[in-house]
């Protein structure tokens, strides 16, 4: 009886910790989006008041939602936002096929050279974006398909271009980890998958499309929804190749403060800004709230942990 109860505690112990850490990882989370959604609660006045941490001495509905439709309107909101989601969209789609098939290639094909060429997909995860940015800003500018256009190219810049041709080439933003996600999961998968299929008749295209990837739709779900929040996110390369093209959310957001025809004082700004990250989140947010089922049973399929 005493083995029992003290095996009774020891299970309520374990579970206080976890339960403790889970809640403490998940406030240091989530604090600085309730630090951002109560500054836009807020006034000047209580921007100065250093007794107000959360709630908002002079708070007023009317006011908020005032401010909120002035932001948005400001940041041109419905027209950015809808450019953004097609945008990311189409970008996702593009690493999502790309990323699949490179993966597989290198998950189920032996082939020559083929560690030396995992090792440099893995190696773009540890260059910094920064390093070649230039190099890319240049290959866009007089893109010419190495020699093979005539004169000096075209000029590929303020266009949606770059990141299409990037994507499509498995050689956009993070695609590495896209393909070491893809490679993996493969790799995994039953060699009798594949062997009956071929016993069948069906060829290596057909059995990728109709054994294989049907396997690896908890994986594909991983890499669009990566994809889509860190292109949704993105504001360097987006700033580097986007210059005076379509008007994304980025843009929207990092031009917000300039948008007001008077001056503002520092402590507006701090709640302009606050407010237009709220608004940047809010579709980031809606889709996490619609997709969370689907992403969490993908993550648990595919094995992703730590």
């Amino acid at each position: 009886m005493n083995l029992v109860i003290k095996k009774r505690l020891n299970d309520i112990s374990w579970a206080a910790v976890r339960g403790v850490l889970i809640i403490g990882l998940c406030f240091l989370i989530v604090y600085p989006l309730f630090i951002k959604f109560a500054t836009t609660l807020m006034t000047e006045k209580d921007i100065f008041d250093r007794t107000v941490r959360w709630v908002p001495r002079n708070f007023s509905i009317s006011r908020v939602a005032n401010h909120y439709l002035e932001v948005a309107q400001n940041m041109n909101y419905l027209r950015a936002s809808l450019n953004s989601l097609l945008f990311s969209l189409a970008i996702s789609v593009c690493q999502l096929i790309s990323c699949t098939v490179i993966g597989y290639g290198f998950g189920r094909f032996d082939f020559k050279g083929k560690g030396i060429l995992f090792g440099l997909v893995i190696f773009t995860l540890v260059v910094p974006p920064q390093m070649i940015a230039i190099p890319l800003f240049l290959n866009f500018r007089y893109f010419d398909l190495y020699g093979l256009l005539p004169g000096d190219g075209f000029n590929l810049i303020g266009t949606f271009w770059p990141f299409l041709l990037t994507a499509l080439t498995g050689t956009g933003s993070r695609n590495g980890l896209f393909i070491y996600i893809a490679r993996q999961h493969f790799r995994g998968m039953p060699r009798a998958l594949e062997e009956s299929a071929y016993i069948d008749g069906a060829g290596q295209l057909r059995t990728f499309f109709t054994i294989m990837l049907p396997g690896a739709i908890p994986i594909m779900v991983v890499i669009f929804l990566f994809s889509f929040v860190w292109q949704w996110n993105d504001i360097f390369f987006t700033s580097v190749f986007m210059r005076g093209g379509m008007p994304l959310l980025p843009f929207s957001l990092q031009h917000l403060t300039g948008q007001y025809h008077w001056s503002i004082s520092e402590e507006f700004k701090t709640i302009v800004n606050n407010t237009g990250m709220i608004l940047f989140i809010i579709p980031l947010l809606l889709i996490y709230v619609f997709l969370q089922r689907y992403f969490i049973e993908s993550i648990e399929r595919t094995g992703i942990v730590g």
